[in-house]
């Protein structure tokens, strides 16, 4: 490995970091969520049908299972999530989408797509650099 290499990474770092201090700060203001909170409900909503594990969420934003329990507290006690144990295994869980969720979702996501519009993206080498990308996350 050479140091462009780690000047890469550390660049990628830093642009990750500033695009979720972004949109972390325009759904705060906004709709009262945190970005992190809105990609746990967007998984639970495009990726599992709106119901999904605790694991299966843990594994979809990168998380792990203990932080999407504390995650999911505060949006079931606003009422965007509801949490069901399991019949057959009372450490698992399964948390749905409510319809004030949906809502909230929806709102949200026409957020992120103004935030990221603004951002002006370069759109040479998307595919390229969208590639790059998912093979680092595998």
């Amino acid at each position: 490995m050479d140091q462009s290499d780690s000047q890469l990474v550390f660049t990628m770092l830093k642009a990750a970091s500033h695009i979720d201090r972004k949109l972390d700060r325009a759904l705060s203001c906004t709709k009262g969520v945190s970005f992190t909170e809105f990609q746990i409900l967007n998984e639970l909503d495009v990726s599992y049908g709106g119901s999904a594990t605790r694991v299966d969420l843990a594994n979809a934003v990168s998380l792990t299972p203990s932080a999407i329990t504390r995650a999911l507290k505060p949006l079931e006690k606003i009422g965007f999530v509801t949490t069901e144990k399991s019949d057959r295994d009372a450490r698992r869980s399964i948390a749905t989408l409510s319809a004030a969720g949906k809502a909230l979702l929806s709102d949200a996501t026409r957020i992120i797509d103004d935030e990221i519009e603004s951002m002006s993206l370069p759109s040479e080498h998307r595919e390229e650099l969208m590639m790059v990308l998912k093979r680092i996350r595998t």
